[in-house]
């Protein structure tokens, strides 16, 4: 987690600094709303634990975004189901798989900015939901379980305008992911997952 956080921190600095470059008269108003639908590729940190590995993975995401005042809004998202393949560490095999659904909510500010380029940087909660585990491999024949998850969630991104009321966005997103497996009852400790995710989406305000 640690890691991650630093990740995050330092995204966001970057982002931070952008949007002091032009201030001017905010883009957007209280009421507005922005659809997205696009891909995040989520890539989990590399510290997942001393026994498995938890493999990257596209997906495809939407979101849902309210201003609530001309520079904040409230940032929804979700995805189609990720799948992921877990191996172990030092042989690298593959010995299971899961799917799971990571349904976050921001709160974002929206720097008031000149021109076409809006960054904004926000933070909130995510609730990842794991299902359909399955073993293969050394493992096949016993039962996985990975708990739910609730931790911190954090975004920048960068909103730019195409056209009246359409636009392109990219942001990157670190989720507070940490999962305790068992295997046939038993307790294998916490799994770490903290991944970064690199999106590209089309958008439309309205």
């Amino acid at each position: 987690m640690k890691l991650g956080i630093k990740r995050a921190a330092a995204m966001f600095s970057a982002t931070i600094v952008g949007c002091g470059i032009a201030s001017t008269a905010a883009a957007y108003e209280a009421g507005d709303w922005i659809a997205r639908v696009g891909t995040h590729y989520v890539d989990p940190a590399s510290d997942n634990g001393d026994v498995v590995t938890v493999d990257a993975a596209p997906g495809l995401t939407a979101s849902v975004v309210y201003f609530v005042a001309p520079t904040i809004a409230v940032d929804l998202l979700v995805a189609a189901p990720y799948r992921h393949d877990i191996h172990l560490k030092d042989g690298g095999s593959k010995v299971a798989s899961t799917d799971h659904l990571p349904p976050t909510l921001s709160l974002v500010w929206y720097p008031a900015v000149a021109g076409k380029l809006k960054p904004y940087v926000g933070a909130g909660l995510n609730y990842t939901m794991f299902f359909n585990e399955q073993t293969t491999g050394a493992l096949a024949g016993t039962h996985l379980s990975l708990d739910d998850s609730l931790g911190l969630a954090a975004v920048a991104g960068l909103q730019v305008d195409l056209a009246p009321h359409w636009g392109l966005m990219v942001d990157l997103r670190y989720m507070d992911i940490d999962t305790d497996a068992r295997l046939n009852g038993a307790d294998l400790g916490t799994v770490t997952i903290d991944p970064i995710g690199y999106g590209l989406a089309l958008s439309y305000q309205f």
